[in-house]
């Protein structure tokens, strides 16, 4: 996150895009929770035969164009460590004209190098993705993402948002998050991110939209943090049609302004095969909150402007409010 000058000499708050950085003024509609791809780490590396590069960038280019027609005009890619592969992902984004935020940090499977290290030695390693470029290249973080599932924060996840924090910290760059709404652990998250410092206005609580416990969602916004309503197309976690009645019912409750609409999609996910994936959610895209979810928000009382709130103002507000402190 920095300031340039724009062409009229004002300052403006940038952000970091896989294309270099851009104005946050510039973001447009954006899809704050997605991935481009998502790869079991090392196994490409040693059974490259089951990865056609090159028939996934052409896959992962003709999705974006087409989310790109529907008014989309940036995602965030909140992969991390789920199988990162930077330079797919700049190729994609220079060839789909997507801005493409990407972010730093780690998931829940935490790698063996880093339980037996501390959470400095992570928030150093996060830092130089964010100030210097991430596997050897001059492309830079711009978000950070740490998650807690089912088991809450147990030690070496409790170490990773520890060290998201320090680093969030440290450079203003803002914190997003993985969570298990069921269990409640949005409410942890906050917990160790206030006790590390952190303002929780600058941090986004992801899948908060897989609950539709409304005093959670309140209690989440309480304390000042936007929520993830972010994984629309995943029905196994909760239908749309709840979806929906609950990002509706917390906007006639006056708090769209602390909300972000996304999927958690991707282009290539190796977890499953594709045709598994497809038959068992077939609304779980990039399209789908464009085509299908903003129609049944119109139709259950949202507005136009709390939609380009959620959808506009609400990222730009996030990347460019946020300064080291």
């Amino acid at each position: 996150m920095s300031l340039a000058k724009s062409r009229k000499g004002v300052a403006m708050a940038t952000v970091n895009t896989v294309t270099g950085p851009v104005e946050t003024s510039d973001l447009g509609f954006t899809l704050m929770h997605e991935h481009i791809v998502v790869k079991s780490p090392g196994v490409v590396e040693n059974f490259p035969s089951v990865w056609n590069r090159a028939e996934e960038i052409e896959r992962a280019v003709t999705l974006l164009r087409d989310v790109a027609t529907r008014g989309v005009k940036t995602i965030v890619d909140a992969s991390a460590d789920l199988g990162r592969d930077i330079d797919f992902v700049a190729e994609v984004g220079r060839r789909s004209g997507m801005q493409i935020i990407v972010a730093t940090g780690l998931w829940i499977d935490i790698p063996r190098y880093f339980r037996s290290r501390s959470a400095d030695v992570m928030a150093e390693l996060f830092l130089k993705e964010i100030n210097e470029g991430i596997a050897g290249t001059q492309i830079k973080a711009g978000i950070i993402k740490c998650a807690t599932d089912e088991e809450g924060a147990t030690g070496d996840i409790e170490k990773v948002l520890r060290a998201c924090a320090r680093v969030h910290r440290a450079t203003g760059v803002p914190i997003t998050t993985h969570t298990f709404a069921a269990g409640q652990t949005g409410t942890v998250q906050q917990d160790i991110f206030e006790s590390e410092g952190v303002d929780l206005s600058r941090v986004i609580i992801g899948h908060s939209g897989d609950s539709k416990d409304i005093d959670y969602l309140l209690r989440l916004i309480g304390r000042g943090s936007y929520i993830g309503m972010d994984r629309f197309g995943l029905d196994m976690f909760l239908p749309t049609a709840d979806r929906v009645a609950t990002i509706a019912q917390l906007c006639k409750m006056g708090h769209a302004d602390k909300m972000i609409l996304s999927h958690d999609a991707n282009s290539y996910m190796d977890w499953f095969e594709r045709p598994l994936i497809e038959m068992t959610a077939p609304d779980w895209h990039y399209n789908f909150i464009s085509d299908s979810v903003i129609p049944a928000l119109l139709e259950s009382g949202v507005t136009e402007d709390e939609i380009r709130q959620m959808t506009v103002e609400n990222p730009r507000r996030i990347f460019e409010c946020c300064q080291p402190y």
